[in-house]
């Protein structure tokens, strides 16, 4: 009988390693495309890839939103260990990255420079300055109460980051400058330049993955706590 209690210990330990190798490995890919992603939004912004054409809609940087998410979505329905893997991920760093969307203040500094149009700065910065000054606050939750990953209240929270973005995108295509009669000094143009482009092409997809990841773990938890 301990012999058997002893091999199921042991079969069970080789599984657990095989996932942890498995893992490790899917990080390693991982990490290596998103340097790859990084790379090249930052080599099609140097070639001015991403800005539209006078009077026309910014579709490619809709794109340069719109495509990342759809491989990362095509990849986590349709690819077990890399749902598995998003799944496991470690919800306080997940959380703490979001605190770099505290730079949403250079926003407001690029309107007071003239660079930017308010109607898309304020929206964008204050609402990117709002989810980035309270995540601290999220992740000393999480680290205090583990359970909190599971409440309606960190659910809203990633909601509401997804809904800035939501908010922020409508707002820079709105104040592009296609549309006439807007009273417009400036324009988003300036957003599918380099370095700016790197923020809807590279960090607002990346980000709202990092919340979608968060709302899976914590619909996941709640499930599992009914």
């Amino acid at each position: 009988m301990n012999m058997k209690i002893e091999t199921m210990g042991n079969l069970k330990s080789i599984e657990a390693s095989e996932r942890n190798d498995k893992h490790s490995s899917l990080r390693s890919v991982v990490f290596v495309a998103l340097a790859l992603w990084l790379g090249l939004v930052s080599f099609l912004g140097s070639q001015g890839a991403f800005v539209a054409k006078a009077d026309s809609p910014p579709l490619p940087i809709f794109l340069g939103v719109a495509i990342p998410l759809a491989v990362f979505f095509a990849a986590y329905f349709g690819w077990g260990p890399f749902r598995a893997f998003v799944l496991s991920a470690d919800l306080r760093l997940v959380s703490a990255i979001q605190a770099w969307r505290w730079a949403g203040l250079g926003f407001l500094s690029l309107y007071a420079h003239g660079v930017l149009p308010g109607l898309f700065a304020f929206p964008a910065g204050l609402g990117d300055m709002a989810i980035g000054v309270t995540a601290p606050w999220i992740v000393l939750r999480l680290i205090r109460q583990p359970a909190f990953a599971a409440s309606r209240r960190y659910m809203i929270w990633n909601i509401l980051g997804i809904i800035d973005f939501v908010v922020a995108v409508s707002m820079g295509t709105i104040s592009s400058g296609f549309i006439h009669g807007l009273p417009l000094n400036v324009t988003t143009s300036a957003m599918a330049q380099l370095p700016l482009v790197l923020i809807p092409a590279y960090m607002v997809p990346f980000f709202i993955m990092l919340h979608f990841t968060a709302l899976a773990q914590a619909r996941r938890l709640e499930r599992f706590e009914k």
